[in-house]
C-alpha cells in the first residue's frame, strides 16, 4: 500500500512550519515503504500507508498512547517505546497533524539540547 499522499502533504506543511520556526534543517527521506521527515538529521515523524508515525520520545510515550487513535509503533512486530502510530482518523485534519508534529519537533529539540549539554554537536 502506498503512503496516503494527502497525509504526506499535511505532514509536510506542518513540519515545514516547525523547521522554520525553530531553525531546524528539514530533510525528507523514503523509508519503511513510506516517507520519513527528519529535523536536524533526527527522525521526527513519517507516513506509512495511512498512518502517521510520530517520535514522541520515551518520556511522552504513555501520554501519547492515551489519545484515542494512537497505538504503539510495531512496524517490526515489536513495539518501539518512544514511537507511536496515529491512525487515519486521528490525523485527518491539518490541526490534528500539527498537534502530533509539534510533539515530534519538541522531542527532536530535547534530543538536540541533550547532545549540546553533553558536549556533542548534532
Amino acid at each position: 500500500m502506498a503512503p496516503d499522499q494527502g497525509l504526506v502533504a499535511r505532514v509536510r506543511a506542518a513540519i515545514t512550519d516547525q523547521a522554520l520556526e525553530h531553525r531546524l534543517a528539514l530533510r525528507e527521506k523514503h523509508m519503511f515503504g513510506g516517507f520519513a521527515f527528519m529535523l536536524d538529521d533526527k527522525m521526527a515523524c513519517g507516513v506509512i500507508n495511512d498512518d502517521l508515525m510520530v517520535r514522541v520520545g520515551p518520556a511522552a510515550h504513555d501520554d501519547a498512547l492515551a489519545h484515542e487513535h494512537a497505538r504503539p509503533m510495531d512496524f517490526t512486530g515489536k513495539p518501539m517505546r518512544g514511537y507511536v502510530f496515529v491512525g487515519a482518523r486521528g490525523c485527518d485534519t491539518q490541526a490534528s497533524v500539527a498537534y502530533w508534529v509539534d510533539r515530534a519537533a519538541a522531542n527532536v529539540e530535547s534530543l538536540i539540547r541533550a547532545e549540546r549539554g553533553s558536549g556533542e554537536r548534532g
